[in-house]
């Protein structure tokens, strides 16, 4: 029995450690300047996101391609500005966290 709770509770220290390091990342590279997780900013909320994109198997691709060259008219008349620096493990990792946000 320790030893499932013991189990149990890294399990779920991995899965919290993967969502701080995927919101740092969104810090690190000014994500959260134009979004928020639940709530619209300049930007559309990452969960509205999530949502919107839930079960479209090529999403991962479409936002990749979005925050790289930047894009508009998907969340309203507001252009999102291309981020080239963000690098590709660094944006492989982001698109995923905000494609699990519920």
């Amino acid at each position: 029995m320790k030893a499932i709770l013991l189990s149990l509770a890294a399990v779920g220290l991995l899965a919290t450690g993967s969502a701080h390091a995927s919101q740092a990342l969104a810090q690190k590279n000014n994500c959260l300047s134009c979004h928020a997780v639940d709530k619209q900013v300049v930007g559309p909320a990452f969960k509205a996101v999530a949502a919107k994109y839930k079960g479209d198997a090529a999403a991962a691709t479409k936002l990749a391609e979005k925050v790289k060259k930047g894009g508009s008219g998907v969340w309203g008349a507001v252009p999102m500005p291309p981020n080239p620096q963000v690098n590709d493990a660094d944006m492989k990792a982001l698109i995923q966290w905000v494609l699990s946000q519920k």
